[in-house]
């Protein structure tokens, strides 16, 4: 398991991150995942091949044609497909790689600590920043409402 104050300063202080498979279908989880990030001052890089614009930011091929610093690698991918990722990751000097929740590739994870870079794994940094700045009730949202109440909603 990650160490909570390791991941409070990653969402501190890395602003830029750029989310491999991020789909411009709003249902999908990535696309919620990357609104909230961005609503919570994030910049998110979409990449994504077959998009040219997601949440009303520019999509990006792969990530060595970013032309920015990237400070977190976000692989909305399956596990067995994250390496060429973690490899491009090293190559354009990322400072983490963040498998999401259910991706889990300890050869990945080894190759890019190997390399300098921090990672996460099976985890997603919407949660987390939620859960260690405020944000996260039952249901994985901030309802905004204050009660005591469960909601009718949750399946008990």
């Amino acid at each position: 398991m990650t160490d909570s104050n390791f991941l409070r300063r990653v969402l501190r202080e890395y602003k830029t991150i750029a989310m491999v498979g991020l789909s411009s279908n709003w249902s999908r989880p990535s696309n919620f995942v990357a609104k909230y990030l961005l609503d919570r001052g994030f910049t998110v890089i979409p990449v994504n091949p077959k998009s040219e614009e997601i949440l009303g930011q520019k999509c990006y091929p792969n990530l060595e044609s970013i032309p920015v610093p990237v400070d977190i690698v976000d692989l909305f991918q399956r596990s067995d497909r994250v390496e060429p990722f973690v490899d491009s990751a090293i190559q354009i000097k990322a400072k983490l790689v963040w498998m999401q929740l259910g991706v889990v590739n300890e050869k990945a994870a080894q190759k890019a600590q190997d390399a300098g870079l921090d990672v996460v794994m099976n985890l997603c940094p919407k949660i987390e920043y939620a859960r260690l700045f405020g944000g996260l009730n039952t249901v994985g949202v901030n309802t905004g409402v204050i009660s005591s109440r469960r909601p009718k909603f949750v399946n008990r």
